[in-house]
């Protein structure tokens, strides 16, 4: 706990519209000896200010450091000033006089009058900040001895360049392949699209010399015809259950990529599109594997064909087929709620399992690349023959789009787009298709000899659980339900991350890909996979809180076992003992704090961010006893990797709003603890609104599930304010992302109006 506070407030950013000494006197007369240190710098960002406060340090004069000026998001590292010493940012200019909105209509003029609403602002925020680090204690990281080797799951062209990088970075690897030779299915390829200049040609693999490279490698192990029975531990220091033939073996490992890529779907689900009606009608993984054999040949009567049709666009069948599928979905979730769990009392296929035709559409770059590639095999095998491709939508993103006009400019290769309305047997080998023209509306027939329809590709945890895990929270990471199969974490900031820490997704189990994107996504995945092992050898969490010293601690003489933060923690950090008390593994918590806002008895702490931390922040603002007498108070709790970022970034652009809010910013709303919203209310605050990120199906929480869970927790904190007499209406939760600053102001303005419709919050005076 911090005991001697350093004040230092930066006359550069602040000064001309705050009267600092005053501010720094109000500090001296409220904080006494806890603040024995209280200075106004003329350059506080600058090579003499950060002397001034190390020269303080040295001096033992104080133990931490609140530093009041710009936002916390500015000049971080300047203000770094070791392990052992705390610091606390207030943020003076973006948060209060940048959008500062004076009730009056007074405009803010540098050196100009000191507006007194501007120094009620800023007062409370420096009091905050004080009581930040008063209430916070320097993280001390636990001691963990680690395991320097990375298990990669899957010698397929993804998990073999996973395997050859983070071995090029000094570190061991243990290789395990289920089938009994490397390659996977780019052995089984004839060629890969191009993955060089100029990207207009199909290139061979190279997946024997990848091979060749992984077997010579002293760093790498490599275990075929094996499989992961068992991954227990955590971080640095798993133990991998790998099963060989008939023996088992344990080995120590740090760290792991899943590559193990993706299944064809069944083929029963394109029987619709004409599949089994003909023999001429194949799949492109079949047409791949004849290529990849040296001969093409019309499977009807092994003649070699002269026209064939790659088919892209099905329209109307898939997305009547689509409606099938969430139909029996829905069935089945429905007789399970019920509580019938016989899968004979329910018509139609298990939906539930991931080998459905939802997979097609995610694969649409795939196999829009996969039939031109195809196309240009027809063209190398038979010079004379014409290759079609009937597409809906051809999706050749960035330098593919070479590779696009290359196959335009090929008079044997004809490119329409269109919707197949039907896939029909001619009778005489041949097979007939009736596309309708989506550019001009005409009716298109042609009659091919060989039809080809796409793979869609299957993720492999979608089938089965391919990690095994002994969480508590089960053996598999939780996947996508939106995308059906694929691993779920922040896709959209951390590509490769799972919502298990240390577990890393590259290559098609975590998104449809081709082989060049591939390539780049096992680097990804490795440096992740070293870059967590070099973070919990120092005791510091990954991302987003990369860094990160501190870690939940429990006061387990209350706990009542009642297994709520084992159950929402998202990244599965906790097991239990057993007495059923939660058992932390320090290495799998990203810091988030969710156990803390979940636990109903307060028993969970970070020593740097904690619950009477914030809750003692709230109450150093000073709340009017009545609204005429300085105005109406609102705390907004705000979120920090969207919400507080996107404050800033409205005030930079000249926004302003209500000067009656303050901002605490927290981990993630998911660490909020409905006491914080108690304490503010009771206290007399009017409002409370509660800014995070977006969730949903199209989620962009950074913590995965902490907006969520927040939003869940709104109807327990909907009964606490009816115990006290309070309406509910005056706490809010309000989604942001980070690109929407521009709404920020708006928000809260619309908010603070609809609140004082309300009146004054009626524990006002007490």
């Amino acid at each position: 706990m911090a005991e001697k506070i350093g004040v230092y407030f930066d006359s550069a950013s602040i000064g001309q519209y705050l009267d600092l000494e005053a501010l720094a006197e109000g500090v001296r007369t409220a904080w006494g000896n806890l603040c024995p240190v209280v200075k106004v710098v003329p350059h506080l960002v600058g090579n003499e200010g950060k002397a001034l406060i190390q020269a303080d340090l040295d001096a033992g004069l104080i133990d931490a450091v609140c530093a009041c000026g710009t936002s916390p998001r500015v000049d971080g590292d300047f203000f770094n000033f070791g392990p052992s010493v705390l610091v606390n940012r207030v943020n003076l200019r973006e948060q209060c006089i940048l959008s500062y909105q004076d009730p009056e209509g007074k405009a803010l003029v540098p050196g100009g009058e000191i507006l007194p609403v501007l120094m009620d602002v800023a007062v409370d925020y420096v009091n905050m900040g004080v009581v930040n680090l008063q209430k916070a204690q320097v993280p001390v990281a636990e001691a963990i001895g680690i395991t320097k080797k990375v298990l990669v799951l899957g010698g397929g062209w993804t998990g073999i360049n996973a395997a050859l990088d983070v071995s090029a970075a000094g570190y061991e690897v243990l290789l395990v392949e289920k089938e009994s030779q490397l390659g996977g299915y780019a052995k089984k390829m004839y060629k890969t699209i191009p993955m060089s200049y100029p990207f207009t040609t199909a290139e061979a693999t190279t997946i024997d010399a990848k091979i060749a490279a992984v077997e010579a490698d002293a760093k790498i192990t490599v275990l075929t015809n094996a499989s992961l029975q068992k991954l227990a531990g955590m971080p640095g220091g798993y133990t991998a259950t790998i099963k060989t033939g008939k023996e088992e073996q344990d080995i120590a490992i740090g760290s792991v990529v899943t590559a193990t890529g993706w299944v064809a779907q069944d083929k029963k689900y394109l029987e619709p599109f004409g599949y089994k009606s003909s023999k001429n009608i194949i799949t492109s993984m079949e047409f791949e594997e004849m290529a990849k054999n040296g001969k093409i040949v019309c499977p009807a009567d092994g003649n070699a064909p002269e026209s064939v049709v790659f088919l892209l666009g099905f329209g109307d069948k898939l997305e009547s087929f689509e409606k099938e599928e969430a139909a029996a979905k829905q069935a089945r979730l429905d007789a399970e709620a019920a509580g019938d769990k016989a899968e004979e009392n329910l018509e139609g296929r298990n939906f539930l399992k991931n080998d459905t035709c939802k997979h097609l559409p995610f694969s649409s770059e795939i196999t829009s690349l996969t039939a031109l590639k195809q196309a240009n095999y027809v063209r190398e095998f038979f010079p004379s023959a014409i290759a079609y491709v009937l597409y809906e939508n051809m999706m050749v993103p960035g330098i593919n789009e070479l590779y696009y006009k290359a196959a335009q400019n090929d008079p044997g290769i004809m490119l329409a787009k269109g919707v197949v309305t039907s896939v029909t047997d001619a009778g005489d080998g041949s097979v007939i298709i009736q596309v309708k023209d989506t550019l001009l509306g005409d009716k298109i027939e042609i009659r091919a000899d060989l039809v080809v329809l796409p793979t869609a590709m299957v993720p492999t945890t979608a089938l089965s659980p391919v990690l095994q895990l002994q969480y508590r929270q089960g053996p598999a990471f939780p996947d996508l339900d939106l995308f059906d199969g694929y691993s779920d974490s922040n896709y959209i900031c951390f590509p490769y991350e799972t919502r298990r820490t240390g577990i890393y997704s590259a290559g098609c189990v975590r998104q449809p890909m081709t082989m060049a994107t591939a390539q780049v996504d096992a680097s990804g995945a490795a440096l992740k996979a070293i870059q967590c092992l070099e973070s919990s050898n120092r005791g510091m969490a990954v991302h987003p809180r990369s860094g990160d010293m501190s870690f939940p601690k429990f006061n387990l003489l209350r706990c009542t076992q009642c297994k709520r933060c084992t159950e929402e923690c998202p990244f599965g950090a906790l097991d239990e003992d057993e007495k059923g008390n939660p058992l932390i593994n320090v290495t799998r918590c990203r810091r988030c704090g969710t156990c803390m806002g979940a636990c109903p008895e307060r028993v969970i702490s970070f020593d740097d961010y904690n619950v009477d931390q914030i809750g003692s922040m709230i109450k150093q603002v000073k709340v009017p006893d009545k609204i005429e007498d300085g105005g109406p108070r609102f705390i907004v709790l705000a979120c920090e990797n969207d919400a507080y970022p996107a404050l800033d970034m409205a005030a930079m652009r000249g926004r302003k709003w209500s000067p009656y809010i303050r901002v605490i910013p927290v981990r993630c709303l998911g660490s909020v603890n409905t006491i914080w919203i108690a304490d503010a209310m009771s206290k007399g605050n009017d409002g409370c609104l509660l800014l995070g990120c977006k969730y949903g199906e199209n989620y962009q929480c950074h913590f995965m599930k902490g907006s969520e869970l927040c939003n869940r927790r709104m109807d327990n904190v909907s009964d606490t304010l009816k115990k006290l007499g309070i309406e509910p209406e005056r706490v809010e939760q309000a989604q942001i992302a980070i690109d929407e600053y521009d709404r920020v102001p708006d928000l809260i303005d619309d908010f603070v109006e609809r609140i004082l419709k309300l009146g004054p919050n009626p524990f006002k005076g007490y």
